[in-house]
């Protein structure tokens, strides 16, 4: 028997939440698709892959990892964030994420001029640049002659705030990802998938299962930072008080020898 908290909060679920968003779009190119074309009013798109909670770890620092991941047919590569609060969504992240999907593809000795199209695409529910638009397409220009630099990398912010009773296919998608009630989506294709995930007694566990799992691997991530953090306060401690190099001070404290450089790299 699925926990009562559970249903009720599916209940609630709208896709602008980041479980709900992933769980209704995880190996799901058709609806993935559908709302790329409208987003980046592309209606040829093709996708080819999806993927949710897709991790791209990074040795050198902070690794990421992406509510979207998807492939187009073209190769070009897709990153779609939902976020609710403005600062998981400031122009750093972005860029962050921008960089690590170019992390992810560009593969040892490959060269430069291989690295694909990307896009990070955020859905916000505030107006996170605070200009009024509805949408925002972030590109580098030269500054002196204004022409697109033409490095390949896109960033688009949807402003989840911004009021659209036009009928447009964008202000409907909008006015979609805050909806818990599947009869209030406009765009049918997207309430049919909603409906099913809320309805459907098997996916419904599923959602029960998924947000069990969440759950105890946010605590394990944390539990993981806060035992990093403790570490490296060891480490600095041993260095200052007994005149240890770092190498030192993490071999005294048995480092393994494969964490060392990441280790050495923080402190």
């Amino acid at each position: 028997m699925p926990n009562e908290k559970y249903l009720e909060t599916i209940k609630k679920f709208r896709l602008i939440d980041d479980t709900f968003f992933s769980a209704c779009f995880d190996n799901n190119e058709e609806d993935v698709e559908y709302i790329l074309r409208i987003i980046l009013d592309k209606p040829n798109l093709k996708v080819l892959k999806v993927q949710t909670q897709k991790s791209v770890e990074n040795m050198y620092g902070r690794s990421v990892r992406f509510d979207v991941f998807a492939t187009d047919d073209k190769g070009k590569l897709y990153n779609i964030e939902v976020q609710r609060t403005d600062a998981g969504a400031v122009p750093t992240r972005a860029r962050y994420n921008s960089v690590m999907l170019d992390y992810h593809k560009l593969k040892k000795k490959a060269k430069f001029n291989e690295l694909p199209e990307t896009f990070v695409i955020f859905i916000t529910e505030h107006d996170v640049l605070k200009d009024g638009e509805q949408i925002y397409h972030v590109e580098r220009v030269v500054r002196e002659t204004n022409k697109l630099f033409g490095d390949g990398t896109h960033i688009i912010y949807v402003n989840g705030s911004y009021k659209d009773e036009s009928g447009s296919a964008l202000g409907d998608l909008v006015h979609d990802f805050f909806c818990a009630n599947p009869a209030e989506i406009k765009h049918r294709q997207l309430a049919r998938r909603v409906s099913f995930l809320k309805e459907n007694k098997s996916e419904v566990r599923k959602m029960c299962k998924l947000m069990e799992d969440l759950a105890a691997e946010l605590y394990k991530e944390e539990l993981a930072e806060a035992k990093k953090g403790t570490l490296l306060d060891n480490i600095r401690n041993l260095m200052e008080t007994l005149n240890l190099t770092a190498k030192q001070a993490m071999d005294a404290l048995k480092v393994p020898i494969d964490k060392q450089k990441e280790y050495g790299e923080l402190i």
